[in-house]
């Protein structure tokens, strides 16, 4: 079977199991089909159902008004395990963190936009019960506060759900109490604000540009990683992300390729990646011309990249 069509097959798995779970979305890659990892695993805690999602797409998207596939029953809590992203519904965009969580509804127009690989747990819970908890429709969209005490207890709740043995299906009764206190900690937990503006932008110094770094370097595999697209991630201007970098006499295009450079040489001097051919790590971390690959790996490491492997394999081996 070719890559393309293992990759073909995978997104094809992903796009059904992510909506036999979360609803009707569609899937926009990132980069090449190959490179794609796209898995849904659901599993029981405590009697209740939860999700993981694991994912490099590109965008995760869904239409509205769309009330054939539209499913009303639920809202869901997000947890944000690994990796960064941007979460858009009701006119709003909140960024993600690892440890963060998010209430998000079932009904109406979404989009999760990963920078680079990530992991969510999803908590489905019930969109009646929430929507009466919170005052109505227009307010299931928000992130949980880790300030507020009942944030704090739902991030504790959500981790320890996480973190357990699977149950099989668990003590209805068990279930039903574990979502009525999610609920009833929802009505309290919410950060306020309704500016529509991510908040990623909050941070400002040293403490953005470590933000920025981060979501760069979650999003190397990412060909068309770019300024003008970092900036719109975040919500900043682009004249802004370019001084964050050249207050440190930096630059945006310049990180970009160093740690691209330095995920590939890492790459090269795996041995269990000793099979794997240059120009498929190159792809990988995102460079998309083989000989300006090999340019800037030299300039950057003054070897070839294969002489650059050949050497520190062969001390590795001497190692040994």
């Amino acid at each position: 079977m070719s890559m393309q069509q293992v990759g073909q097959d995978g997104l094809d798995i992903w796009n059904r199991d992510l909506r036999a779970t979360c609803g009707h979305f569609d899937t926009e890659l990132a980069f090449n089909r190959s490179l794609f990892i796209g898995e849904v695993s659901n599993f029981h805690r405590g009697g209740l159902a939860l999700a993981n999602l694991r994912t490099n797409a590109g965008n995760i998207k869904r239409h509205s008004p769309n009330a054939d596939h539209d499913d009303d029953q639920d809202c869901f809590l997000v947890s944000q395990r690994s990796g960064y992203c941007r979460i858009t519904q009701n006119g709003r965009s909140i960024q993600l963190a690892p440890g963060e969580l998010l209430l998000m509804d079932s009904v109406g127009a979404l989009e999760i936009t990963p920078f680079g690989l990530i992991e969510h747990a999803v908590l489905s819970l019930s969109r009646q019960d929430v929507s009466r908890q919170l005052g109505g429709e227009a307010k299931t969209f928000g992130k949980v506060s880790s300030s507020k005490a009942c944030g704090r207890m739902l991030h504790v709740l959500m981790d320890q759900l996480c973190r357990d043995t699977p149950d099989g299906e668990g003590a209805v009764g068990e279930g039903e109490a574990l979502q009525s206190a999610f609920v009833s900690l929802l009505g309290s937990a919410l950060e306020q604000g309704s500016d529509g503006r991510d908040e990623g932008v909050a941070l400002q110094g040293s403490h953005l540009r470590s933000y920025v770094q981060k979501v760069i370097d979650e999003s190397l595999t990412q060909p068309g990683l770019s300024p003008v697209g970092l900036a719109n991630r975040l919500n900043i201007s682009v004249r802004h992300l370019y001084r964050l970098f050249e207050e440190q006499d930096d630059s945006v295009c310049r990180y970009i390729q160093r740690a691209r450079l330095k995920r590939s040489a890492d790459d090269l001097t795996n041995p269990f990646l000793r099979d794997e051919s240059i120009t498929s790590i190159a792809y990988k971390w995102g460079f998309t011309d083989s000989a300006h690959f090999s340019r800037s790996f030299k300039k950057q490491f003054e070897l070839s990249p294969k002489e650059f492997r050949s050497s520190r394999l062969q001390v590795g081996q001497g190692v040994a």
